[in-house]
């Protein structure tokens, strides 16, 4: 599997991304990380390595440059980084080697907010969600106009976020479920825990991310 460095070229700015499309991909899947991360973070890595042996890409990106990200104000910028996503979902569905394929969101921690308002503008056209330790109340506005079907994964020790997950699945109309992974604290860093996330993702996408 080749990885391929990109540019996206976007209004104002160009970021970068990695993308990487297995032989016979049925579908890809763009990463929106949490606040302070990157497209090098090494949890998400973990989880895109485990996706792309299930034939699906992946696709993780920077949504700032390094310059606004070292504006903190930036980092929890959800319609900055929502706007970012957008923009860039758009520009994959036009490439070549994408724009065939189903596409699916992976956020984590402040990213599933951005994916989950992402999901809501595409509508039809994202085929699945999945947010890893999210903060999808922050998009809370917006989840009643996202038909894409949603997964929230949560670590059982990450109470105010339980709180916070349950809210916003009690406001989601589209296809749901939450899982609640034992023992597990907000970043799933214990033992196995993020190993359990990925299954969770995959299997999530496996039922709804198909051409």
């Amino acid at each position: 599997m080749e990885k391929l460095d990109l540019d996206i070229p976007l209004a104002s700015v160009t970021l970068k991304g990695d993308l990487i499309v297995p032989e016979n991909a049925t579908g890809i899947v763009i990463f929106s990380h949490g606040s302070g991360s990157s497209r090098f973070s090494s949890r998400n890595k973990m989880v895109a390595e485990l996706i792309q042996q299930y034939h699906i890409g992946t696709f993780l990106f920077d949504l700032l440059t390094e310059e606004e990200d070292e504006i903190n104000e930036n980092r929890f910028n959800i319609d900055l980084l929502s706007e970012r996503l957008i923009a860039t979902t758009q520009w994959l569905m036009e490439q070549e080697s994408t724009k065939e394929l189903p596409i699916g969101y992976f956020g984590a921690s402040t990213g599933a907010a951005s994916a989950l308002r992402a999901a809501a503008h595409f509508k039809q056209k994202i085929k699945a969600v999945v947010s890893r330790g999210g903060r999808p109340d922050l998009a809370i506005s917006d989840l009643p106009q996202v038909t894409a079907p949603t997964l929230l994964i949560v670590g059982s020790l990450d109470t105010p976020v339980i709180t916070m997950n349950k809210m916003a699945y009690d406001t989601l109309e589209a296809p749901k479920e939450i899982k609640i992974v034992e023992a597990a604290t907000h970043l799933f860093e214990e033992p196995g825990k993020l190993q359990e996330v990925a299954d969770l993702a995959i299997d999530w996408y496996k039922k709804h991310l198909t051409k």
